[in-house]
């Protein structure tokens, strides 16, 4: 990476921190400004204690984390693929953890283990869902990324006709589900902050390792083998950890899109295609954009809060419209 390019992820780096600054300041009823986040985090005033430690720092740590990991994932999925449309929900992963985290709820067991059953919840969704993706795609047979990937739409709506029919027959309040399941960082525990944390930093780990192999997957899978790379090895540990990932968020935040679909297009834009370059700044343009989306779904309406994965679609479209239509008259 170029001391250009190292200047770009720390500014970025360091933009995100002054909004989760701001965003610990002023983000809910209670302002409590930049002394009474100092105040708080030593615990010397007790109101602001208890709105930093228990409500506003474990919600905006799971922005940070779901948001990176939410783009670093995309960036790593967008490559793997060669798509640029590709992403973890096109794969019908964020479906499968939605399916298995209305179930929990729906169960009642949404509080169980401080929330974390959720989250784990949602890594045993994405799993199986993408078992059910390859096994539908022949994989085994053949290695067909087209299909992989239009196997993964297709399961991924049959899964989300299965969502509603859990929301019909759950016996639970639907709004709280739709909630949920809309992108939500209220109410967060730190136990679903520890989950989301260790499979995300397993999964950028891993991503990071082989960023030289995964780029010569964005030429074509065939020049990966010719270079001594296992490219179905490569291509399932990616997936897998990826999938844990995604799953992890989505059971703990619930389905927040277009960040691991306008992070990996942002990022490339500034750094170019080389993973090793995107992929960390991917992840920080997520969490940034997960940020500043959930402060503004708290500011937006007042009296309410509006569903961050709401926030998100409504920001990132257009962003992600106006990226695509720059790229396509460089072309």
């Amino acid at each position: 990476m170029s001391q250009r390019d190292r200047g770009l992820v720390v500014g970025v780096a360091f933009f995100v921190m002054l909004l989760s600054l701001v965003y610990l300041g002023f983000s809910g009823s209670v302002a409590l400004g930049f002394s009474g986040i100092i105040d708080g985090i030593l615990g010397r005033d007790e109101l602001a204690a208890t709105v930093i430690w228990q409500l506003r720092l474990p919600r905006l740590v799971a922005g940070l984390i779901a948001g990176f990991g939410l783009g670093a994932v995309g960036a790593v999925f967008q490559t793997l693929l060669r798509n640029p449309l590709a992403e973890p929900y096109v794969m019908g992963v964020s479906s499968g953890a939605g399916v298995a985290g209305a179930l929990v709820i729906s169960f009642g067991l949404g509080s169980v283990l401080g929330g974390s059953l959720m989250s784990l919840g949602g890594v045993v969704g994405g799993i199986l869902t993408l078992g059910l993706v390859f096994g539908l795609s022949g994989w085994s047979k053949k290695s067909d990324v087209v299909r992989l990937i239009l196997s993964g739409v297709v399961v991924g709506s049959m899964l989300a006709s299965v969502t509603t029919l859990v929301l019909l027959f759950g016996g639970k309040d639907t709004n709280v589900v739709m909630r949920w399941l809309l992108g939500s960082l209220t109410p967060m525990h730190w136990e679903r902050v520890g989950v989301m944390a260790v499979f995300v930093g397993i999964a950028f780990g891993l991503a990071w390792r082989q960023a030289r192999v995964l780029n010569a997957f964005a030429f074509s899978e065939e020049l990966a083998g010719r270079l001594g790379v296992d490219s179905r090895r490569v291509l399932m540990g990616q997936l897998v950890a990826g999938t844990c990932a995604v799953g992890a968020i989505v059971g703990s935040a619930g389905i927040i899109g277009f960040v691991g679909l306008v992070a990996p297009h942002l990022a490339r834009s500034l750094v170019g295609p080389d993973l090793r370059r995107c992929l960390g700044l991917s992840g920080w343009l997520g969490a940034g954009l997960i940020v500043g989306s959930d402060f503004l779904a708290q500011r937006i309406w007042s009296g309410a809060e509006l569903p961050v994965g709401a926030v998100t679609a409504v920001v990132g479209s257009p962003l992600l419209l106006v990226l695509l239509r720059r790229s396509v008259y460089r072309v």
